[in-house]
C-alpha cells in the first residue's frame, strides 16, 4: 500500500486598523517581549531574532501535540514590510508551508496592516481556513496588546 500525499494551495488576505504609528504597530513585530505575547501565547516557547535572514520560533502543545512555527524572515522595511517564509509542523512532520507578507500603511486613526498568505498545506493535516483564523485570531490578541501596552 502507497501512501498517497496531497498539497493544497490556498491564498488569505486580512486587514485590521490598529491604534498607533506604523513604526509602533510594526514594533510590536520586531519587540521579542512584546511579540511573544501577542504572537506565542502562555505557556509557549517564543524566540525572535528580527533581521534578515534572521529566524523565528513558537512551539507548544496543542492537544497532546507538539506544534512548531518556524519562520526566516526574507525582507525588512522598517515601518513598512515584512516578508517571511514559515514551516508549520506537528510532531516533527511538516504539515504547511508558507509566504507571507505584511504591509502597515498609515491612516487618519493610526495604521492599517494588510497581511497576505500563500500556504501550500500538506496532506491534509491542516486545513486553510484554519491558518486563516487562527491568524486571525492572533491579530486580534495584537490589538489587544497594543490598547492595553501603548508603545507611544
Amino acid at each position: 500500500m502507497t501512501d498517497t500525499h496531497t498539497v493544497t494551495h490556498a491564498t488569505f488576505t486580512l486587514e485590521r486598523d490598529y491604534p498607533g504609528t506604523p513604526a509602533t504597530v510594526f514594533g510590536a513585530w520586531s519587540d521579542p517581549e512584546f511579540k511573544a505575547r501577542w504572537f506565542a501565547g502562555p505557556g509557549s516557547e517564543h524566540d525572535l531574532d528580527f533581521r534578515v535572514g534572521g529566524r523565528e520560533l513558537a512551539a507548544g502543545s496543542h492537544d497532546g501535540k507538539r506544534m512548531t512555527f518556524h519562520t526566516t524572515y526574507q525582507e525588512i522595511v522598517p515601518g513598512e514590510r515584512i516578508v517571511y517564509t514559515s514551516t508549520m509542523g506537528v510532531d516533527g512532520a511538516v504539515v504547511t508551508v508558507s509566504l507571507t507578507s505584511v504591509e502597515f500603511a498609515e491612516t487618519a486613526t493610526g495604521t492599517r496592516i494588510t497581511l497576505t498568505e500563500h500556504g501550500a498545506y500538506l496532506d491534509g493535516h491542516e486545513k486553510p481556513e484554519w491558518r486563516e483564523e487562527g491568524t486571525g485570531d492572533q491579530l486580534g490578541a495584537l490589538d489587544r496588546e497594543l490598547r492595553e501596552n501603548s508603545r507611544g
